[in-house]
């Protein structure tokens, strides 16, 4: 499996990671399956303290058990739990940070986190205090690097400005190239590097994909997005989920693409598109000429 640095960090992430919200909340299936994808090349497991409320967080930790060397483990914060009350709010506090941690490190059986990420942000959040909590972490050496999830390009700029931070993660697909306009150039200024989520664009970029496309996605119509994957499949004569996989690593600027998977196959198949040869450039320019790159407005 090959691997990448993560942006100007010394972390070497694999080029497809796991995106662990799949996962469910059985644990044998849930370790089983992590433990494919580490004996299969995999070493980035992303998580979220908000995933079924921690349990997610506990189940990486048991599957990396005696493994942790092997791993780079990222995991995230900012949705707090309120005791008594259904769903989250967001708090990104320089004290809630410093706790959550805490809870974090115990469910996931580590002492050290290799890449913590504010799950979210907005403008009005204390930005300033916020990046405090984090550098503090990392001088107690409590996580390594520290990043940012977001698909806000005026937030992403205030980190990229302001802080430390190695890496963003953001949605970024053939269906979704609103990174391209913006986010991606601003990492690209700072050699930060970009997580790529959603590269399959919930599933209408796999092979069975045709079949979802009635719901449509970020604006664009079912007509819109089966004449998007026809004009694909003429650019790319490879399997969808190759050509949706390869796609956001065709930029220098992107570390890692994050896939999810509920079972071996999907592991698999996913492990299978990604190990594929890159994209020429006759590809993309093609696939570029296909789907537009800013037609749904990007959140600020």
């Amino acid at each position: 499996m090959k691997q990448n640095k993560l942006g100007h960090s010394d972390l070497s992430v694999s080029e497809i990671g796991f995106g662990c919200m799949s996962i469910g909340t059985e644990e044998k299936q849930a370790v089983s399956l992590l433990h494919e994808a580490l004996d299969l090349g995999i070493n980035f497991l992303d998580t979220s303290d908000l995933y079924d409320a921690g349990r997610n967080e506990e189940l990486v930790g048991k599957a990396i058990k005696g493994r942790r060397s092997d791993v780079i483990l990222a995991t995230k914060v900012g949705n707090r739990r309120v005791p008594g009350q259904e769903g989250w709010v967001w708090d990104a506090s320089k004290d809630y940070i410093l706790s959550a941690v805490k809870d974090s490190l115990h469910r996931l059986g580590t002492d050290y986190i290799d890449l913590y990420q504010l799950h979210g942000g907005t403008l009005d959040d204390p930005i300033d205090d916020t990046i405090e909590a984090f550098e503090q972490l990392k001088r107690e050496g409590v996580i390594r690097y520290y990043g940012i999830s977001s698909i806000r390009p005026n937030v992403v700029r205030e980190y990229v400005s302001r802080s430390s931070i190695v890496s963003v993660m953001s949605q970024y697909s053939i269906f979704d190239r609103r990174p391209e306009e913006d986010i991606i150039p601003q990492l690209q200024s700072k050699g930060i590097g970009m997580l790529a989520r959603g590269p399959v664009a919930s599933g209408l970029l796999t092979d069975r994909g045709e079949n979802k496309l009635a719901k449509g996605y970020l604006g664009y119509d079912e007509s819109q997005l089966r004449d998007f994957r026809s004009g694909i499949e003429q650019a790319s004569d490879r399997p969808m989920l190759e050509t949706a996989l390869r796609y956001p690593l065709a930029s220098s600027t992107v570390s890692c693409v994050l896939a999810g998977a509920s079972s071996s196959e999907q592991l698999r198949a996913n492990i299978d598109a990604v190990s594929a040869s890159a994209l020429s450039e006759a590809e993309l320019e093609a696939i570029r000429s296909v789907v537009p790159a800013n037609q749904y407005t990007q959140h600020r």
